[in-house]
């Protein structure tokens, strides 16, 4: 009995360690954006004073207008196209390159970042030098963040591809639909759910890239990581905190209306479903 009180309190005690150790940066970073002093962890009293200087830093609001903006594109064609990846590789068993298609989907997932810069950043040199496009920037940044977040929503959206139950779309087959009309009627709304939650996880991702931002933009094209991140280097600015403070504020908000928007969700699919059930029980 008290071998088993001690292994649940020196495991609870190695997780609270481990959440302070993950999260209470975070937290000491969101106290000091509202401290009056410009010196780090010197408390001289709680202000506003770096948010009313954050809004006339231009350099910072437009790296994060731009970040948003990637970030929003990459979200949308990562789903996408890792939905067409995902729905291939379950649906379609077998195929001429399967293998080999499926090792390139997953590439970016065990690659270095430095690699995939690199190599992208060469073969854009050299399509910009034979058509004049693209120019690094904006879009050269998505491709880049697409390639990586495409890998990551295929996985995501394939794992609920595994979970769902193929009869939905067999019945569906034999009551006259045709095979688009069942992947829009049957298929997306069952897997609604992990394509919001791989949208959210690429966005992320997107939004707080540094290696592949870093080998893909161009002159005026800095996105918010790469901001923080140069004046990092030069000392710690405190209008860094407050930009990160809102960035941790927002994506907090999203988390918890997602979480919530999927939660019920699941129990009205739930209620359908024994709808259904009791429905043919009678």
């Amino acid at each position: 009995m008290k071998g088993s009180w001690i292994q649940r309190w020196f495991g609870r005690g190695w997780l609270s360690l481990g959440y302070c150790f993950l999260y209470l940066p975070i937290v000491v970073l969101v106290v000091f954006s509202f401290n009056e002093s410009r010196q780090d962890m010197v408390w001289s009293g709680f202000s506003l004073r770096w948010y009313a200087e954050l809004v006339k830093d231009g350099e910072i609001l437009s790296g994060f207008g731009l970040s948003l903006r990637i970030a929003v594109l990459t979200a949308c064609s990562s789903v996408l196209l890792g939905t067409f990846v995902a729905f291939v590789l379950d649906r379609y068993r077998r195929f001429p390159g399967r293998t080999l298609f499926s090792g390139m989907a997953s590439a970016p997932l065990v690659m270095p970042e430095v690699i995939i810069g690199l190599s992208l950043l060469l073969m854009l040199v050299s399509v910009q030098k034979v058509f004049g496009f693209p120019e690094r920037g904006l879009t050269t940044i998505w491709i880049g963040h697409t390639l990586l977040g495409m890998a990551y929503a295929a996985v995501v959206v394939q794992s609920r591809l595994q979970e769902m139950s193929k009869s939905l779309e067999e019945a569906a087959m034999d009551l006259g639909c045709k095979p688009f009309q069942v992947f829009f009627l049957v298929t997306l709304p069952n897997i609604k759910q992990a394509l919001a939650s791989a949208w959210l996880l690429t966005f992320t991702l997107s939004l707080d890239d540094v290696v592949l931002s870093a080998f893909l933009s161009g002159p005026g094209s800095s996105t918010m990581p790469l901001v923080i991140f140069s004046r990092a280097r030069l000392g710690l600015d405190p209008r860094v905190n407050a930009v990160a403070a809102i960035t941790i504020l927002v994506v907090s908000i999203g988390v918890i209306a997602s979480s919530i928007y999927l939660a019920r969700a699941e129990r009205l699919r739930q209620k359908q479903i024994a709808a259904a059930f009791k429905g043919d029980a009678e």
